[in-house]
């Protein structure tokens, strides 16, 4: 239980549950999207069963990933290094944080907007299967960034649950807060950024200790929080994700 009193911990735990509600925030608008073409009175329940469903997928990979990281039997040398499976997981889960993060910095200020169509009418099991595929792909920078921020499985899956129960509860108002400042999405992506050069590093021996990860992120969003204090003018729009609606019915 040394767990409790170490403030490492709940810092972890604190900073990787707001991480994962921000970067949950494009799982929300898809899952919103595909609810969409259910009937009216199916869409709130089509959105909270695919966001348990997302948790329940993030708590399994979790679960996987977990027991792969115990291979650590060296299975061939790069420039010196002995490369177990466990470095090939951090050093790949490390270069799709990079990938995912890049791009989705690009689409997000330079790409086009992505049109949805909602024009065919489904069954909820349909949108519910469509819903489930969505959350395999929003998992997986979720669960990297789990890998590389926190070094226990208790936290990683206390974070997703936290996280995911606030997206359950304030879903509307955190779509809205980020929608009206989007140097708070850009910042999170930036935290991938971060990230996934510390796992690229774990995953060659060049361990970077998780304190200075904590403090550049505690203090990047301190100078945010002061920014969005004084700073006037309308913010740039990010893109997003919209719906293409029929004109018949």
């Amino acid at each position: 239980m040394e767990w409790v009193t170490d403030p490492q911990v709940w810092m972890a735990l604190v900073t990787l549950s707001a991480l994962e509600i921000v970067l949950g925030i494009d799982n929300i608008i898809f899952i919103s999207i595909q609810a969409s073409k259910l009937p009216a009175h199916q869409q709130e329940k089509a959105r909270l069963v695919g966001l348990g469903l997302a948790m329940f997928i993030r708590i399994a990979l979790l679960f996987s990933l977990t027991w792969l990281m115990g291979l650590t039997a060296p299975l061939f040398v790069i420039v010196g290094n002995e490369i177990s499976g466990r470095d090939l997981i951090l050093i790949s889960g490390g270069l799709f944080l990079l990938w995912k993060s890049t791009m989705e910095i690009h689409e997000k200020l330079e790409g086009e907007e992505e049109i949805s169509s909602a024009r065919v009418s489904t069954t909820f099991g349909a949108v519910l299967v469509q819903i489930l595929l969505l959350d395999v792909v929003f998992s997986l920078d979720s669960i990297i960034t789990a890998l590389g921020m926190a070094s226990q499985l208790a936290i990683m899956i206390a974070a997703v649950v936290i996280a995911v129960g606030f997206m359950m509860l304030f879903s509307g108002k955190i779509s809205a807060f980020v929608e009206k400042h989007p140097t708070i999405k850009m910042l999170a992506l930036s935290f991938l950024l971060l990230i996934g050069v510390s796992l690229i590093g774990d995953g060659f021996d060049m361990h970077i200790p998780k304190g200075y990860i904590y403090f550049a992120m505690a203090f990047s969003v301190l100078v945010e929080m002061l920014n969005l204090r004084l700073r006037k003018g309308v913010p740039v729009k990010l893109h997003q994700p919209r719906l293409e609606h029929s004109a018949e019915r």
